[in-house]
């Protein structure tokens, strides 16, 4: 079981979650509600969550390939439904792939990262169509 602590921060929005590790990430709501952009929105910070699932599974993956990745950057763009709630209809995650590395290779550990492994994907489906793409930089 995963346990994850909330402790509110301000008198308003602001929060840090905390997890078993210690590890913390700061979460707060947009302006327009009475926040104060201290931290990610939790929306944000859930399309972050589906674009760090990926890469580590695209490392992973091209490491087991012997591929020579130097550096990998990703962007996810989501659009969320109009309506309350508003879950994400739909998602890509773009990466950016740095270093000497085979095309075929490429394609075939973003695909099953994002379509097979990534566990943030799956837990946003069947709601959101995830897409990918990549580009491979010298």
């Amino acid at each position: 079981m995963v346990k994850i602590e909330l402790k509110r921060l301000n008198d308003a929005f602001h929060m840090e979650a905390t997890n078993e590790q210690g590890s913390t990430l700061h979460m707060d709501a947009s302006p327009d509600i009475g926040g104060s952009n201290q931290g990610m929105r939790p929306m944000q910070i859930v399309l972050a969550a589906l674009g760090g699932c990926s890469v580590i599974d695209v490392i992973s993956i091209l490491k087991k390939q012997k591929q020579e990745l130097r550096d990998i950057q990703v962007t996810v763009t989501g659009e969320r439904e109009n309506v309350a709630p508003s879950p994400y209809r739909e998602a890509n995650v773009h990466f950016r792939l740095y270093g000497n590395l085979d095309e075929d290779k490429v394609r075939k550990a973003v695909s099953l990262s994002v379509e097979k492994y990534c566990s943030v994907a799956e837990s946003l489906k069947p709601q959101t169509t995830i897409t990918h793409s990549f580009e491979i930089l010298p």
